[in-house]
């Protein structure tokens, strides 16, 4: 329908472009030809011109010279003057002879008839009895209808050339006509097939411009409605797709709309680079494309997420047995850069028009059921509205966090980390929390599971670094030497980039390396323990120090912490909570502290609530105490008075 309409267009516009250029050519054909007209009258003129010449020099001023002007002509001379002249008068090559005196009386006519003669006032008369030559066209001569050419010529008789009368003389039109005629016609005719040949051209060109402004078209349009990299349907032509299925749905038709997410395409990317990650989503698009009819729509709506329209898919079974069995194609192990893949991937599943009757809500419904499909046991789920209300809640929250990034909703609080025999004040760490327009302040389990999940989680761990390092530096110019602590996730350690985006964020705040503590859970260390020990080597190599959060309830073996560059260990509460009274606590916690001591790690232990876990942690060589004890989380500038507080209980146990 499109390439009909787009045929249409051209035709119309080649249309348009042929008359365009049709009218210049007419325009410029009857210039031409009134030029050539007009040119074929100044011919015609100039004939009679010559011919008047010569007939004043060759019969005329050879009949008169000798001649006395003072008596007249005599009969002698009108004789010779008629011999002279009888001849082209008898042959019709000239209409009319007379000899005019400078005072306008004729002195020779060739019928004898003197009337009619040019006035003396004539300014053609005048012009001619000063030596020059006038022609022009008469309307008509006694006893003819036909048109002439009257020529008024000075007749010099002598050797001085001086003029001794004015000759008067009409010639025939006719034959000059006919030969300006002729000329004409062949002139018109060169003309005519110069401007034929021309509008060909300009047809041609046209033709050729319209056409390529056709592909131009097209061109433009499938660019704008398609995926660059799979040529597969953008979003838009998804949408407009969608309108149009759910336009005929109107009138009885069903279907479903299907979105495609596919499941840890950020670490093939990571590891294998973005070009290994574009070859992968061309296979995918390949492989969606082939296995389903060619009635249905593929398109790729962004990212590693596909859209699908599958007309004529009202029953449920049917078509959750179909995406089923592209999900096992899509699932087929693909091998890039000489790594072996198998790709796996989340369908939502949403049925038009039950479900919902804008594509705005089939879209959201979809993808609720997507969501679902991430965190449940099947990668196909159907859209079940009671069911997605979780999954609808955490898109919203989705979309709000977004918001929050860009509105600055984010704010830190900070709890400091003392050193447990002096009581000072070692350092801070940065705890992120979420100032919600509506809901308060949030801590960070309420958002930073649905952060990782939609991969906010980077540009939220870039905004709490450089919010901790200005935070820093003003800390700094109060006379504080405190290092600042930041946690990262999973996500941060799974691309060298992120190497790079310290340091830089570093550079710019112009904090020390060895201001900034990284914190990392043993979870996060086991995502992908190669890549991850790369990343924390690199930023222990710029002199970044990097702490073990959560310590004891995580994956991280003796062989993995030995190979690790952590200056760092944090015992984590769940084992803080229980030294008064639990042997087992005490006597694992006394074993990480030394295991840590002889591996060149501070030990900090997390959770400190109470003065007699603070004295026995003490006590047993724990370097540094975090906890509600000294201070929950609060503003940076809260910290001051708390040091002075715990510095002072440091030297009473001390004393004691």
């Amino acid at each position: 329908m499109a390439s009909r309409r787009r045929s249409r267009t051209g035709a119309r516009l080649f249309a348009v472009y042929a008359a365009a250029s049709l009218f210049p050519v007419i325009a410029l054909g009857a210039v031409l030809m009134r030029g050539y007209h007009d040119d074929g009258l100044r011919h015609a003129l100039d004939q009679g011109r010559a011919q008047a010449a010569v007939i004043e020099q060759m019969a005329i001023a050879p009949a008169l010279r000798g001649a006395d002007r003072s008596q007249g002509l005599s009969d002698g001379e009108r004789e010779r003057l008629r011999a002279a002249t009888d001849l082209a008068i008898f042959r019709g090559s000239v209409f009319r002879l007379r000899l005019l005196g400078f005072d306008g009386h004729v002195s020779f006519s060739d019928d004898g008839d003197a009337s009619g003669a040019v006035p003396v006032d004539d300014p053609a008369f005048r012009a001619a009895v000063h030596g020059a030559v006038d022609a022009r066209f008469a309307a008509s001569v006694p006893h003819s209808r036909a048109l002439a050419i009257r020529v008024l010529q000075p007749v010099v008789a002598e050797s001085n050339g001086r003029a001794i009368g004015v000759l008067e003389v009409y010639l025939p039109y006719d034959r000059i006509a006919a030969q300006v005629q002729a000329d004409t016609r062949s002139a018109i005719t060169r003309l005519a097939l110069g401007l034929l040949g021309l509008y060909a051209v300009l047809a041609a060109i046209s033709w050729w411009t319209t056409r390529s402004l056709r592909r131009h078209a097209a061109a433009n349009e499938h660019q704008a409605l398609h995926d660059p990299l799979t040529g597969l349907p953008n979003r838009e032509l998804f949408r407009r797709t969608a309108e149009d299925e759910l336009d005929r749905s109107r009138t009885g038709g069903r279907g479903a709309l299907v979105l495609v997410d596919l499941d840890h395409f950020k670490e093939v990317n990571d590891t294998l680079g973005h070009h290994a990650g574009d070859e992968l989503l061309c296979i995918v698009g390949d492989r969606l494309r082939e296995s389903l009819r060619t009635d249905d729509t593929v398109a790729r709506l962004g990212g590693d997420e596909f859209g699908l329209v599958l007309p004529g898919s009202g029953d449920r079974e049917e078509t959750v047995a179909l995406l089923t069995r592209v999900r096992q194609e899509l699932g087929q192990e693909v091998t890039l850069d000489g790594a072996t893949l198998s790709m796996e991937a989340s369908f939502g599943v949403c049925f038009y028009p039950e479900d919902a009757d804008s594509v705005e809500g089939l879209l959201q419904h979809a993808d609720a059921a997507m969501y679902h499909g991430k965190h449940g046991p099947t990668g196909v789920v159907v859209y079940e509205p009671a069911a997605s209300r979780p999954a609808m809640e955490a898109l919203v929250l989705q979309r709000e966090l977004r918001l929050a990034l860009d509105r600055d909703e984010f704010v830190l609080h900070y709890q400091p980390k003392l050193e447990l025999r002096t009581g000072r004040v070692a350092g801070l760490e940065a705890l992120v929390r979420w100032q919600h327009p509506t809901r308060g302040l949030l801590p960070p389990s309420e958002f930073l599971p649905v952060a990782e999940r939609c991969e906010l989680i980077e540009p939220l761990t870039g905004w709490v670094l450089a919010q901790a390092l200005a935070d820093s530096t003003a800390w700094t110019a109060h006379g504080h030497d405190w290092t600042v602590a930041v946690n990262v996730s999973a996500r941060n350690l799974s691309s060298m980039d992120f190497v790079d985006t310290v340091r830089g964020l570093l550079r710019r705040a112009d904090v020390p390396p060895d201001r900034l503590r990284l914190e990392v859970t043993e979870t996060a260390l086991a995502f992908d323990a190669d890549l991850a020990r790369q990343v924390v080597g690199a930023l222990a190599g710029h002199g970044i120090a990097m702490s073990i959060d959560d310590f004891g309830i995580g994956f991280t073996g003796l062989s993995q912490l030995r190979t690790l560059d952590v200056a760092e260990i944090k015992i984590d509460r769940s084992f803080i909570a229980g030294l008064p009274d639990s042997e087992q606590d005490r006597a694992i916690v006394r074993s990480v502290i030394d295991l840590a001591h002889m591996l060149g790690c501070i030990v900090t232990a997390e959770g400190v609530e109470s003065e007699a876990v603070a004295a026995w942690l003490r006590e047993a060589g724990c370097d540094h105490g975090q906890g509600y004890l000294w201070m929950r989380p609060s503003r940076w500038t809260d910290v001051v008075g708390v040091e002075r507080a715990a510095a002072l209980g440091a030297r009473t146990e001390a004393r004691s």
